[in-house]
């Protein structure tokens, strides 16, 4: 097992503009990380500079002890998985785990010891005489797992691994990825633009945009208390609901925020330098979002129901806001009653669950929790 730490770490091409610019980061020995965000956001630049499969244009990246800058990939102590699982057609499961081993001089009962346990910790001991043609999506990526796991790396790269598998199959291979961490306690880098499997895999989340870091910390943390607008709107599904407002006043109570069409709601956050007139967006996730009582008075907007998406367990309502023609979600329990496009309704929202983010996206006055 080894830290990882990454010093002002910068990419560029052809002396153009940085694509990664000066990424400071450290991973512990032994922890499990996610990088997440849209497609082209560097995410996958800045894991291959880790595998040393891109250059470094600045910067210091450790591997353990040891600057890592200009150590060729082989002798990083590094294995990495692919989101094509690349195994050679022609090879059994064994041999296609085995070859590694083989170039680096492994023979014998030692070879199909490492083979066999690798096998064992990824429940595909009945498949190693069999081809990859033979074996399903889920079986293959089980595969190059096994053939990284026997070179017993310090650190593991998993590169959008579970893109081109079914839903059902996503499912069960996050499961088999965490307890693979669990039982080898290696320390593990994983990159994907999917927010659940990064709210489920990552014991921190990394999330990046335009090469930048935006915000660092657990899946709670990012959920609960996004630093800026990008981090907000990026976690969690639906997305939090924006709705852009400003500042009435201002106090130890909270900030009360006017809304387009006259509401006024207030955001237990801490106001800061906040002053009346300033411009403002309010924050809400959609099952925070609650339809109003007979007896509701406070923190309440008038909506039109404008689609209703019925998912079984829940029913997701978008509507929208006088004034304002952005879609606004709610998510509804089974046992609620279902509504209908059309409809005016009245929803409350909870002061504490009411994020504020000033007119430069950031959050204001919320503290990261634990």
């Amino acid at each position: 097992m080894a830290r990882v730490t990454l010093a002002n770490i910068v990419k560029r091409y052809d002396d153009k503009q940085p694509v990664i610019h000066g990424i400071d980061l450290d991973i512990a020995d032994g922890e499990f990380v996610v990088f997440v965000g849209p497609s082209g956001c560097g995410k996958s630049t800045l894991l291959r500079m880790i595998a040393g499969l891109e250059d470094i244009s600045g910067g210091e990246l450790h591997i353990g002890e040891r600057l890592a800058n200009n150590i060729p990939p082989a002798q990083r102590g590094l294995a990495m998985v692919f989101q094509s699982y690349a195994l050679y057609p022609h090879m059994t499961v064994f041999e296609n785990m085995a070859f590694a081993l083989k170039l680096a001089g492994v023979k014998g009962e030692e070879l199909k010891a490492a083979v066999g346990r690798a096998a064992d910790i990824l429940q595909i001991g009945p498949l190693l005489a069999r081809r990859p043609k033979e074996l399903s999506g889920g079986q293959r990526q089980r595969v190059a797992i096994g053939r990284a796991i026997v070179r017993k790396p310090e650190v593991f790269l998993f590169d959008e691994p579970l893109s081109n598998l079914d839903a059902s199959l996503r499912v069960q291979m996050r499961v088999e990825i965490s307890r693979l961490h669990k039982e080898l306690g290696t320390t593990m880098i994983y990159v994907t633009h999917d927010q659940v499997e990064a709210m489920t895999l990552g014991q921190r989340i990394v999330v990046i945009n335009g090469g930048r870091i935006e915000q660092v910390g657990t899946p709670y943390a990012l959920y609960n208390a996004p630093g800026n607008l990008f981090v907000a709107g990026f976690l969690g599904a639906p997305k939090m609901n924006f709705i852009a407002g400003t500042v009435a006043s201002a106090g130890a109570g909270g900030v009360m925020v006017a809304l387009p069409g006259g509401a006024s709601i207030l955001a237990k956050v801490d106001g800061g330098n906040a002053r009346p007139g300033d411009k403002v967006t309010l924050g809400v996730r959609a099952e925070h979002m609650a339809l109003a009582g007979a007896g509701g008075k406070d923190n309440l907007i008038a909506l039109t129901v404008g689609h209703v998406e019925y998912l079984g367990d829940q029913t997701i309502v978008y509507a929208t806001m006088q004034g304002d023609p952005a879609l606004i979600a709610l998510r509804q329990p089974q046992t609620a009653q279902p509504l209908r496009a059309g409809e005016p309704i009245l929803v409350e929202l909870p002061a504490s669950h009411c994020h504020l983010f000033d007119d430069a996206g950031v959050a204001m006055g919320r503290a990261s929790p634990d």
